[in-house]
């Protein structure tokens, strides 16, 4: 039985199209031994694919990380199979704050990797189950309410600069693996003694590291449960203040929720207020960044003049052109590119400097 998809963007478009279903955008994360995930990654896709699931899943010993979009009619049949599985039984399932993109995703992957979160980190010399405290809505208010917290975002910065909570330190790193050492060294160091309350998207990066940072020695160790996800639905239930701003970044075709009004980021390319990521439409460069409309339809979608130049060759010429080149996240550096003249400022090591005085 083939175990993956093999139709192009296109096709899946048409064929998505064609059934007319509608689909419910979920996430979920949970750290769980697993003795054989190639074996338990072959059944999980075959259970996915009979109800039609869509999305990215990453399977490993050290358990599961899944962004996915559901039929919603088939949701109860969804939520059943998980069930049917021990460790899946009633796990949390972040459901979308807005569904803003016709398909947020358009095929199923279930790939094995190392790990399910690229952290860095030796599981084998610390705890992971000893983690941080889990915050309510109701209580991350309040926490951060306190003069003797430091709030820090374990997002990387092309997340932080659309959307992050009011009094945040949003380091800028590139990588989840980039931010446990930068945080330690230039924002809790010297803090030991106040509450670090810690958030992500989801849950998955803070539930690392949180266990991480209690062991390196950092006791008053919280993180906020559920992630931004689940925080903008419970303010909005319970009525409470909503201490978010701007869009909360996704990694799906959406690439972004609003969870307020507040556009907090601007063009890259002419300073405009703007929260819109894109990719320019030269594949050779791909770089994510922050364009405009206006920008967008005066460079063709593209990052720059150069960019523009290249993408407006012959289709051949620029397969020709890519041929041995290999692009990756160390080019693509998520909006870090030269070419771009307006980059929102980084003051998180000021503000880090400022608690520590």
């Amino acid at each position: 039985m083939q175990l993956w998809n093999t139709y192009s963007r296109e096709e899946m478009v048409e064929r998505l199209r064609e059934k007319n279903v509608q689909f419910v955008t979920i996430s979920f994360y949970k750290y769980h031994h697993l003795s054989n995930p190639h074996s338990f990654r072959d059944e999980f896709f075959i259970t996915l694919n009979s109800l039609e699931v869509l999305g990215r899943i990453y399977v490993a010993y050290e358990g599961i990380n899944a962004q996915i979009s559901v039929p919603t009619e088939r949701l109860d049949e969804f939520r059943a199979a998980l069930d049917h599985i021990d460790w899946l039984k009633g796990i949390r399932l972040n459901f979308a704050v807005e569904e803003s993109t016709e398909f947020p995703f358009l095929k199923l992957k279930v790939k094995v990797r190392n790990k399910i979160l690229a952290d860095g980190l030796n599981d084998d010399s610390f705890d992971v189950t000893n983690k941080g405290k889990h915050l309510s809505a109701q209580e991350f208010n309040a926490l951060t309410d306190d003069p003797n917290t430091i709030l820090v975002d374990f997002r990387n910065h092309y997340e932080s600069e659309v959307g992050h909570f009011k009094g945040a330190i949003t380091p800028d790193v590139d990588t989840f693996r980039d931010s446990l050492p930068e945080i330690e060294e230039t924002i809790l160091k010297g803090n030991e003694d106040k509450n670090i309350v810690m958030y992500c998207t989801g849950g998955i990066r803070c539930e690392k590291a949180s266990a991480w940072f209690k062991h390196r020695g950092f006791k008053n160790v919280h993180q906020l449960e559920g992630g931004i996800i689940k925080y903008a639905h419970d303010v909005e239930q319970l009525g409470i203040e909503n201490k978010f701003v701007g869009k909360n970044f996704v990694f799906d075709e959406r690439r972004a929720e609003k969870i307020s009004d507040d556009v907090i980021a601007q063009c890259h390319q002419c300073g405009e207020p703007f929260d819109v990521h894109t990719n320019c439409a030269n594949e050779a460069c791909h770089l994510l960044f922050i364009q405009c409309d206006s920008c967008k339809a005066q460079l063709d979608n593209c990052c720059s003049s150069e960019c523009q130049t290249v993408n407006a060759l012959p289709e051949d010429v620029k397969k020709e052109m890519r041929r041995n080149q290999y692009n990756s996240n160390a080019i693509f550096k998520k909006g870090r590119s030269e070419k771009l003249k307006f980059k929102k400022p980084n003051n998180s090591l000021n503000l880090a400097n400022t608690l520590k005085q």
